[in-house]
């Protein structure tokens, strides 16, 4: 029996509760295996449904005037505060995510929708330019594009989502979601919240699915924007689908591989709980992860000591059902457990000095669980496998460096350009850092998972496509329409216009 019940797919402002499916996915917990969390039955010709909904919905909602479509917004987050624990417990089981952490998330879904109206929406307002030419103002409208679909990853199930799909509504436009097939509990919770707040019939939309479904969405003439976060392979499926469709406008978030700088002038009490959360919060299952440490030379025998015993502190055990708080759970499933473990026979296969384990580890519940893991290499490898693949798991590789210039060029070198960051006491060294590095987040004495709602938040290269999101995601459900107005309402004279034969009676 299933803990939870999926309610089918969402549109025309009702759950679909569907008696016949295609196929369905089981989701087992992976903090406990003995525990089914759901059933998810997958309608294809749902998709058809659900598009429809969301054309009529948006023909209403872009109609909307701004401030309704925000009082829409702040009900939805009242909703979301009232049922926090109950998200957050969804989130920890489907994830395996620590409660603790799950709050966490939480809260940064009722918050957003305060940041969405207060920081985003004033960078779509309506713009004048007066006296752009004689008797003429310049205007700049910021217009909704329609549809737009939402597909969500299963590490952060609700925040990622969320803020896409907060931006999107208060743009104009209306959506639809398909979270991740690992997270299908989480994602609907939060169209329930949507739907408590009263939208209006087709503005909010939800399917459940697998690639098949969401192949069969983006290739779609109704979508008109889609907002992806996920891995690079899946990323370079929707752009292919998608390359060929000019009315589309395609957002990626994909993966990482980054680095964490440690200058010589570094504040080992700053650095060790920075890189702590850095390398295993969430077991290491953040695109923003650090995967690779760059220290300077001079620094590594004392760190790699200190972050050895630190790391062997940290408890893994059940999200919620614990013996003592945890500060990481399990992996999400078993694929991600197998390659973790690949991963580890590689790097021992490559020559990589193994400090600490990374192993599968029994604990009370049956589940996918692993220890943290640290490896030391001699020098930096383009050609390294290990070195240079996204693991999504707990670890981090420790590679010494001599200068900081040589750093940097390591850095860049890389074919992901998500985040990075640099530990030094010296402003100037970020500074210089900061100029060449190639990264679409760059921290300086914060690691690679500090961010904020309030900036930019994406990567170039391999790790998206130059259209980041959180503070910049209302930027990718707009497009910009220009017009210039004769304020004056007069007539410019014929005779004025050169070339023109006329005579006076003209």
């Amino acid at each position: 029996m299933e803990k939870f019940k999926l309610q089918g797919n969402y549109y025309n402002n009702l759950f679909s509760n569907p008696q016949k499916f295609d196929y369905s996915l089981k989701r087992f917990c992976p903090a406990d295996l003995d525990t089914l969390l759901w059933d998810m039955p997958i309608v294809l010709e749902d998709v058809d449904k659900v598009l429809e909904s969301a054309y009529n919905g948006f023909k209403i909602w872009k109609n909307i005037p701004i401030q309704d479509r925000c009082s829409y917004l702040k009900k939805y987050q009242e909703i979301i505060e009232l049922r926090k624990n109950e998200i957050a417990t969804a989130i920890s089981l489907d994830t395996g995510k620590p409660f603790w952490e799950a709050l966490t998330e939480v809260g940064t879904i009722a918050n957003k929708v305060k940041v969405t109206i207060e920081d985003s929406l004033p960078k779509i307002a309506h713009k004048i330019i007066e006296s752009i030419a004689p008797g003429s103002d310049g205007h700049v409208y910021y217009k909704p594009l329609g549809p737009t679909l939402v597909i969500g990853p299963f590490n952060f199930p609700c925040h990622l989502a969320n803020g896409q799909m907060i931006n999107a509504l208060a743009a104009g436009n209306s959506i639809i979601f398909k979270p991740s097939e690992k997270t299908a509990h989480s994602g609907q919770i939060l169209i329930e919240c949507f739907h408590k707040a009263g939208f209006p019939a087709g503005v909010i939309n939800l399917i459940q699915g697998d690639g098949e479904v969401a192949r069969r969405l983006t290739k779609s003439k109704i979508i008109k924007c889609i907002h992806f976060t996920g891995s690079v392979d899946v990323g370079r499926k929707i752009l292919e689908n998608t390359y060929q469709d000019l009315n589309k406008l395609v957002a990626v978030e994909l993966g990482g591989k980054n680095f964490s700088v440690v200058h010589d002038d570094a504040n080992f009490d700053i650095v060790m709980p920075e890189l702590l959360k850095a390398c295993f919060l969430t077991a290491g299952q953040r695109c923003v992860s650090t995967a690779i440490v760059l220290m300077h030379k001079n620094l590594i025998d004392n760190f790699v000591e200190q972050f050895h015993q630190l790391a062997k502190k940290i408890i893994i055990d059940h999200p919620i059902e614990y013996e003592k708080e945890p500060f990481m759970g399990p992996l999400i499933d078993q694929q991600s457990l197998e390659k973790y473990l690949l991963f580890m026979g590689m790097a021992k296969r490559e020559g990589f000095e193994e400090i600490m384990r990374g192993k599968q580890i029994e604990k009370k519940f049956k589940g996918h669980y692993v220890s943290p893991s640290i490896h030391l290499g001699q020098k930096y490898k383009n050609t390294s496998t290990f070195l240079t693949s996204e693991i999504f798991g707990p670890n981090c590789t420790i590679v010494p460096y001599s200068e900081l210039e040589e750093a940097v060029t390591i850095v860049n070198s890389s074919e992901f350009g998500l985040a990075s960051c640099l530990f030094s006491s010296q402003k100037n060294n970020y500074e210089y850092f900061v100029k060449q590095v190639d990264c679409g987040v760059i921290n300086f004495n914060r690691s690679t998972v500090g961010s904020s709602a309030r900036l930019p938040f994406g990567g170039i290269k391999n790790s998206g496509n130059y259209r980041p999101a959180a503070a910049s995601t209302i930027d990718s459900c707009v497009y910009q329409m220009s017009s210039i107005e004769n304020k004056d309402n007069k007539a410019e004279p014929i005779s004025s216009i050169k070339g023109l034969l006329y005579t006076d009676h003209v």
